[in-house]
């Protein structure tokens, strides 16, 4: 096998496994954000939703998004990946191609886990979203759903040959395909929940803290460090010019979204909150993957500034429209995901990091680009909200979708899950003690 096919192999596997870990941080950050009588329910949510959106990927979502078929979805070889690999060719090591004497390219089981992480990532913002009211069974149904139909589909529009592809859109690492769509998708449903008991009164917001912002710290840097491999691993290919070109743009954003944010919520609240600086990061991240191999540093710079501003007033907003959203998914993955998707067509530069991606508007003539994404944001809106909406209420009328109003007030961990994260404060006592098992 030639030695650059398993350097870049290499490099899509290792850069996977750091998207893998951000199931951690996604995991931390939301539990944190939550109160203390919903950790385990949070917990289980998050581990269990990367198992079911593997298996839902196996089953039919590679085939629906990279299967041959047509511009609105893949039709061969639908069923357990098999059939041909219609995967992106995003690097020229992104055309991986089988024989029966070798592979010629990143193989198509390493091209199909990486996607796989992705799709995790996507149904895992929707987890945050709903925390605290739904049932455990019907977030399960709506990840299998997910990882499926939904998400599938909108990546076989863009990175699977489909009709926003052929428009000339252009989401480099998923502004789009992974972080709106998980946005959308939770708008719909947190529309369809409602707001947690006693969030809002006599047209009031009362706030409901996170019961561990240390958690979710730590839950930030995990993520943080995991877009390391979630930007520049998209190149699929170990290009050194263009990995550093994307890790430095990543990095930059993400810096200045920090402190922007910051800054706002510190003039609008008169406290630097710490929640809102941690989203504002998250929100800098989300902002530049759709643009990162295609904008200069500077560019990065403003994306991330302008990033972490809208994350702020966006949680404000989602607040007065009486959209309760405990960790800031619809502000961070939803706002700064269609933000980002149009950066491109505002701050692109051809052949940056070695992808022709043609000009932005502030750098001349980018009118079309400009137009082909914001008909993404459009298309894919329209399409993931309100097939979103249509299984929300599907699964509301037949399982239901919210637990009882006494379930949620004691807390979803023992009304869920039968168990507490802190058994010593909170919750029902432990099965057995120390006394009954040495038998005195």
């Amino acid at each position: 096998m030639d030695m650059k096919v398993i350097i870049d192999t290499i490099w899509v596997l290792i850069t996977a496994k750091m998207v893998f870990f951000m199931n951690l941080g996604f995991a931390m950050v939301e539990s944190g954000f939550a109160r203390s009588k919903n950790c385990v329910n949070i917990l289980s949510k998050n581990f269990v939703v990367f198992a079911v959106s593997s298996l839902g990927f196996l089953f039919l979502g590679w085939g629906f998004m990279f299967g041959d078929g047509n511009p609105l979805i893949g039709l061969k070889g639908l069923f357990f990946a098999s059939g041909l690999d219609n995967s992106p060719a995003t690097g020229e090591a992104y055309k991986g191609v089988y024989s029966a004497l070798s592979w010629t390219g990143v193989p198509m089981w390493a091209k199909f886990f990486f996607q796989l992480v992705f799709c995790g990532t996507a149904a895992t913002i929707v987890s945050g979203a709903v925390a605290e009211r739904i049932k455990y069974g019907s977030f399960i149904v709506f990840s299998f759903i997910m990882a499926m139909f939904i998400y599938p589909i909108v990546g076989h529009w863009i990175w699977g040959g489909g009709w926003l592809q052929l428009k000339g859109m252009f989401d480099f690492a998923g502004s789009t395909v992974v972080h709106s769509v998980g946005g959308w998708a939770a708008l719909a449903g947190i529309m369809v929940l409602g707001p947690r008991f006693g969030k809002y009164v006599n047209r009031r917001v009362n706030p409901i803290p996170g019961h561990n912002l240390s958690m979710a710290t730590l839950g930030t840097f995990v993520l943080w460090f995991g877009w390391f491999g979630f930007n520049p691993g998209s190149t699929m290919s170990a290009d050194p010019v263009a990995i550093s070109h994307v890790a430095i743009t990543t990095n930059m954003a993400a810096a200045m979204a920090t402190i922007s944010a910051t800054l706002l919520s510190w003039a609008l609240l008169g406290k630097p909150d710490l929640g809102m600086t941690l989203n504002g990061c998250l929100a800098g991240l989300v902002a530049i993957t759709a643009s990162c191999a295609f904008v200069s540093v500077p560019s990065s710079l403003i994306i991330g500034f302008a990033a972490g501003m809208l994350v702020v007033l966006a949680v404000i907003m989602f607040d007065r429209l009486r959209l309760d959203d405990p960790v800031g998914a619809l502000s961070v993955h939803l706002v700064n995901g269609v933000f980002g998707t149009v950066c491109v067509g505002l701050f692109s530069q051809d052949k940056i990091a070695g992808i022709a991606s043609g000009s932005g508007l502030f750098y001349g003539g980018g009118t079309k680009l400009l137009i082909a994404q914001l008909y993404g944001v459009l298309g894919v809106g329209v399409f993931t909200f309100l097939i979103s909406l249509v299984f929300w209420l599907g699964l509301k009328y037949t399982m239901g979708i919210r637990v009882s109003l006494k379930e949620e007030i004691e807390g979803l961990d023992i009304g869920e899950h039968g168990n507490s994260a802190y058994p010593e404060f909170y919750g029902r006592k432990p099965a057995y003690t120390f006394i009954d098992i040495k038998g005195e």
